[in-house]
Order: structure tokens, then C-alpha cells, then sequence
């Protein structure tokens, strides 16, 4: 689906965090609209336009989610295997970006179907380099069926 602006869903539960990715993908070279949810269980309501998302149209998805891993109410890993369960969102681009760098998790992450595995560093000028990267491709470079007028 197009849209107006390049968007991207973040789904992150650490405030810090989340000041540092909103700033870090505003500052790109082109305007992102950034959504915010909090936890696995809001991520799957706007997704899936329901609950207090029930007026968004399901139809139009994000550019790309950016999915942590340790998240309440809902993990990550079970946001993504619900992504992946559902017609509607199953070519949803979805990067991980955690700060686990357990094998396990990086496995799990690409056997349920995530397009890309992103360990935060924990320094603040890697962390925004590194989102300001993943905002270039995954807005500018990557083209995704949810991008392209059908």
C-alpha cells in the first residue's frame, strides 16, 4: 500500500530507547512518521487495527516495525509469529532490535520469519548511527510489497 509519508512502527518499552530511535530516525534524510507502542499486546492491536486502533485500516502497514524482543504483556517473538500467522501482515517487513545477543534469540528470530537481527549498542552514537542506518534502507533502499501501489 502507499503511503503519504514513510512510516515505521517501534515497538519498545524502554523510554530511553525510545528517545534515542524516534530522534535518531527523524534526523534522516527523509521525513518518517514514527508510531510508538509500548508492549507486545498494543503492537498486535495497532497491527491488526483493533481496540483502541479499531478506526486505522488494516490495509495500510508500516514501512517496517521495529520489534524488541523483551516486551511486556506479549513477547516479541509471539508479536512476530502472529505477524507471520496472518495473510494481511505476512511480508510485513519486521527488524528485531534487542539488545540480546543470545544465539537462541537470533535464532528464533529469523525461524519465525524476522527480516533482519539488530543488537542495540549500548553506546549512544552507535545506537543513533545504527537506526539512522536501518531508517535509510529499510525507508529509502528496501522496496516491500507494502510499499508499492496495487
Amino acid at each position: 500500500m502507499n503511503h503519504q509519508r514513510p512510516e515505521v512502527l517501534l515497538v519498545e518499552d524502554n523510554p530511553n530507547d525510545e528517545a534515542l530511535t524516534c530522534r535518531a530516525l527523524r534526523t534522516s534524510t527523509r521525513r518518517i512518521d514514527v508510531t510508538v507502542v509500548r508492549d507486545g499486546a498494543e503492537a498486535l492491536d495497532y497491527i491488526f487495527a483493533v481496540g483502541q486502533f479499531e478506526d486505522r485500516d488494516v490495509m495500510v502497514q508500516p514501512n517496517v516495525v521495529l520489534l524488541d524482543l523483551n516486551l511486556p504483556k506479549i513477547s516479541g517473538l509471539d508479536v512476530l509469529k502472529a505477524i507471520r500467522a496472518d495473510e494481511r501482515t505476512r511480508l510485513l517487513p519486521v527488524v528485531i532490535m534487542t539488545s540480546s545477543r543470545e544465539d537462541v534469540d537470533l535464532i528464533d528470530g529469523y525461524q519465525n520469519g524476522a527480516n533482519s537481527y539488530v543488537v542495540k549498542p549500548v553506546k549512544f552514537e552507535e545506537f543513533a548511527e545504527r537506526v539512522q542506518q536501518l531508517g535509510v534502507y529499510w525507508i529509502s533502499t528496501n522496496e516491500s510489497p507494502n510499499t508499492r501501489t496495487t
